[in-house]
This record gives structure tokens, sequence and C-alpha cells, in this order.
């Protein structure tokens, strides 16, 4: 299983909204290194819900629910399909994740633009105690 975290601008799409609706077609991504990413995801891999604006923060937890597919609105992005598993409270900022100095080579503190990527697995080990009851 592979991690990743996706941003969402919660004014657009929020952990609040996937909630709701328990299933959602992740797609919208236009950077090509995030697009890349998302091609990479695969079935029951699990994604780190990330706020991007207001206090940006891990906010969710979703797993990917189909194979990656070319994005039938735009030939040069792909998308997945997505199954909400659980909202993360509290959750975990970015200031959090850049003042423990444990990542300074994850793209999330490396280069905070990019909206999809994948999580280093010492970042996945760093997060579960935060959340014992989380299902990742």
């Amino acid at each position: 299983m592979t991690y990743f975290l996706a941003k969402t601008d919660p004014d657009t799409y929020s952990v609040a909204d996937f909630a709701r609706d328990k299933r959602t077609t992740w797609d919208g991504v236009t950077n090509p290194m995030a697009a890349k990413t998302i091609s990479s995801m695969a079935k029951g891999d699990i994604v780190f819900l990330y706020h991007s604006q207001g206090e940006s923060a891990i906010v969710g937890l979703a797993h990917v629910d189909s194979a990656p597919r070319l994005d039938p609105k735009n030939p040069k992005s792909w998308v997945v399909d997505m199954k909400f598993i659980q909202p993360l409270n509290p959750p975990t900022t970015l200031r959090e994740i850049k003042d423990s100095h444990l990542f300074e080579d994850f793209a999330l503190v490396r280069n905070s633009r990019l909206s999809t990527m994948a999580c280093p697995e010492n970042f996945v080990a760093w997060l579960r105690p935060r959340y014992p009851k989380a299902k990742f």
C-alpha cells in the first residue's frame, strides 16, 4: 500500500463535503507532477486529505477506490475515485510538520504548492500515534 497527500481548498470542496458525499472523483489537477502522482495511485492506497487554505492542515483520510484514468475534461491530467474514510481530529498543521524538522525532503515541505504527492514512510509512521483509532 502506498500513501498520498491530496490538497483541496475547503471553500471549494472541504473534508466535510467529502464526508457528506462519501465518494468523489478527484479531478481538476493540472500540475504535471501532481497529475503524474495521481496516475501512479492504485485501488486501496490511502490518501491524507489536506486543506490548503486558512490553517493548512491534514484533516481527513480517504482511500483510492478506482484505477487512475485520463481526465475526460483534460487529456493531460488524471483522475481517480476516492472513498472517504474519516476526519482526522485534531488536524495536523503544516506548521507542526515543518517544526518537527523531520521531513525536509518531503514535497509538502519543499514544494508546498504541489497539490498531490506521495508521502514518505517516516511521515506516515510519525502520524500514526497521533490518530491511534484511524484506519491507515
